[in-house]
């Protein structure tokens, strides 16, 4: 993974806290439900993002670097990490 990547996800992030704090100013302020609610949506798709990011460097990564080893039990520590994160996110 390079620097460049790395560098593009946490100034992603760090947009994120930021639009964080400014719900956590707009509720304080006791601002308008659907302004709060759609900050909201856009911080959840924005952390979707990077999400998606970060699981498609995995699977390059890790996952990819695991089946070129021809280590099964790495191949099925991978797999299974996988799986496991799956069945989190539909919870």
């Amino acid at each position: 993974m390079g620097k460049d990547n790395i560098s593009a996800k946490l100034n992603r992030l760090k947009r994120i806290e930021g639009q964080v704090r400014g719900i956590a100013k707009m509720v304080e302020e006791d601002r308008y439900c659907i302004d709060i609610l759609t900050q909201m949506q856009a911080v959840k798709s924005a952390l979707s993002k990077v999400e998606s990011q970060i699981l498609k460097d995995h699977t390059a990564h890790c996952v990819g670097e695991a089946i070129a080893s021809g280590n099964a039990a790495d191949q099925k520590e991978k797999f299974n990490e996988l799986v496991d994160l799956f069945e989190k996110m539909k919870r």
